[in-house]
This record gives structure tokens, sequence and C-alpha cells, in this order.
């Protein structure tokens, strides 16, 4: 395993990390658990979690696992997060996940899922900053950080605040063109960068064709999409939601057989991506509260199919009919509220697509 400083904390992270939102059956606790052991004897030490994962059952899975790492030795660092803004409600928050979580101190607490430079500046006027700075005196988190889903160079923004120790963002293969200026502010506040969603949440892997530009001989096109994120000087951690051992074994693995290009070739592999692969849906599913009960995380998906496969004559009807079992017509029934695109993370204009789905 390869450990990397994160920014000025002077803790080693691994460079492969564990994120808790993809468990394949949050409520056995005792396979969750051994999926945890099995990683952390693998050299991760970076476990990754929020509130909002399975309604805080996955805290709930990260407490009894620290337990256990404790028990058997085993160094672990405690990564979550709070949607919340106003002192009172990040202290409620944060006193139900450390106990969830087992500790008495997180690590490196977040301020999470900032979709808006707008929203962010409401939150700061709530006093978050203040309440954070709080916290760390009280010894209650360890670092402060701060997790986004701004598009494009925005996240630049979130980093100029001498208080933020690292950040947390979507990265990989298909939008590379999008976070120069991010990497740039990275390094001039010596920040620790952790990036999300390294496999696309499932695309790359599944369209070797597609992102076969990042292979080497011989590499699978999942280790690749780890392999060239590991390339970046400037990232301190990738985190993959394992959902099994065979997962995490597969990246274990690539981590193992790991040869890392030189910057040169770094930028020689990108240059060939060609068009952004921006706006490709990542699955987090945070649209699914359609009023009309229009499944859109589904929509979405499928929408992808008619972006990453251009040469399937109907790629769209093919991923609704034998994939999803649903019908283009349901897509039809959008009022236009805009409740789906108000939770979107990436921004994707998805009235518009629902309608291109429908016609």
């Amino acid at each position: 395993m390869i450990y990397r400083e994160y920014g000025k904390t002077g803790k080693k992270i691994s460079l492969l990390g564990f994120g808790g939102m993809r468990f394949k059956n949050v409520d056995d606790h005792d396979e969750c658990v051994r999926l945890m052991i099995a990683a952390a004897k693998g050299g991760i030490n970076y476990f990754d979690t929020a509130p909002g994962y399975f309604e805080t059952r996955s805290e709930t899975v990260y407490g009894k696992a620290f337990a256990e790492m404790r028990k058997q030795g085993l160094p672990y660092f405690c990564a979550t997060k709070t949607f919340e803004s106003t002192e009172a409600g990040i202290r409620t928050e944060i006193e139900g996940q450390l106990k969830r979580l087992n500790i008495d101190s997180i690590d490196f607490y977040h301020i999470w899922c900032i979709t808006t430079l707008n929203q962010w500046e409401n939150r700061k006027k709530d006093g978050i900053i203040n309440t954070f700075k709080k916290l760390k005196e009280e010894k209650l988190i360890k670092h402060i950080c701060i997790s986004s889903h701004l598009i494009k160079n925005e996240i630049k923004e979130l980093l100029m605040d001498d208080i933020i120790e690292g950040v947390l963002f979507g990265y990989s293969a298909y939008n590379f063109n999008t976070r120069q200026e991010a990497f740039d502010a990275i390094k001039e506040k010596k920040l620790g960068a952790v990036v999300m969603n390294p496999l696309g949440g499932g695309v790359i892997p599944r369209h070797p064709d597609l992102f076969k530009f990042i292979c080497r001989p011989g590499e699978n096109t999942a280790a690749a999409a780890l392999r060239i994120l590991w390339d970046h000087p400037e990232i301190t951690n990738t985190l993959v939601g394992f959902d099994t051992i065979e997962h995490l074994n597969d990246s274990l693995e690539a981590m193992k057989e790991y040869k890392p290009r030189t910057l040169k070739e770094l930028e020689e592999t990108k240059s060939k991506a060609g068009a952004s692969f921006e706006g490709i849906c990542t699955g987090c599913a945070y649209c699914d509260k359609c009023p009309q009960g229009i499944p859109v995380p589904y929509y979405m998906d499928t929408y992808n199919q008619k972006l990453l496969n251009k040469d399937s004559q109907d790629p769209i009807g093919d991923r609704l009919k034998w994939h999803w079992n649903i019908e283009r017509s349901g897509a039809a029934k959008c009022t236009e509220c805009g409740l789906c695109e108000k939770a979107c993370t990436q921004h994707i204009d998805i009235i518009k697509r629902l309608k291109e789905i429908a016609e």
C-alpha cells in the first residue's frame, strides 16, 4: 500500500480508501465488519462514511468495525460528514455520530455536499465555520474538511478559507478536463485531496472500449481507472465503495501491481480522452424524490447509454426494456417541479433529459 501526506496535517493515509455507501447488505453487520477488517489488513487506513448512507446504518457498521480494529491493533482514520449548518444542528448530529462510530473524536469531519456557491455562503452565514472551529478546539474533531459536488472549477472557491484542511470531490477518467484550477488551489494551499467516484459510479468498467485510452497493455479498465488517478501527485486518496470481498481484492491487487506514470506520460494519456465526459450520471440517486413517482435515477442511468453508446441504434430503448423494464412514457409524467434538479449534485439538466427520453 502507498501512503501519502494528507495536506499539512501530518497524517499519512492510504492512497486507496474505503467508502461506506455501497455495502451489499448493510444490516448484516458481521459480513460488513469482515469486509472492513480485510481492507484494514490489506493496508487501507482511511474509512469514509456519512450519516445519510443507509440512514446512519453505515456509521453503525463503522463503529463495530473500528472497535474490532482497535482490538486487533489495526490503524484507521475515520472520515464522516454533516449537512447541518447551525451550531445546534451540528452538535446534535455529531453527538449521535460519535456514539454510532464508537469513537471519541472524528479524524476528518466534512462540511458536506456543497452544490452551489450560494449554498456555501448561506451555510457560512449560519456560522458553520465558527462551529467547526469550536469542535476542533474541544477535540471532538481533528481536521476540518469540505465535501463538494460543484462542477468544473467552482470548487476552487471553497478552498480559499485557511481553516479548510482537506477536500473531497468527484474526479475520474471521464471528467479529466474539469478540475485543473481545483488541483492548483490544492497545491497552493497544501490541502489533502480525496476523490470519490473514481470508477464513475461503475460507468468506466462497464465500458472498457470507450475508456481503453487509459489502459496499458494487458490492464483491465477498473484497475486502470484507479491507477491513473494514483498518478496524480495532488490526490491523497481515492475512495472506492466496496460491496464484496472480490471487489476489495481486485483493488488491492491493482495497488500491488501499480507502476506509476511520469507526469509527462499522465498528460499524454489524459490528452487522448478527447471530448469531456462531463454530464454522465454517476448514480448517487439523490434525485430519487419525484412527487409523481418517476424513477428518475433509472432514467438518468438510461440516458447515460445515449452518451456512452453512440453506435447503438436505440441505446435508451434497449436499456429501458432489457435492464430496467420500464416504459419511455413514464418519463412524460414530469411536471417540471424541479425537485430532482435541486437535489442533483452534478447539475444535470434532468427535466430536459426526461423530455427527450419520453419523446
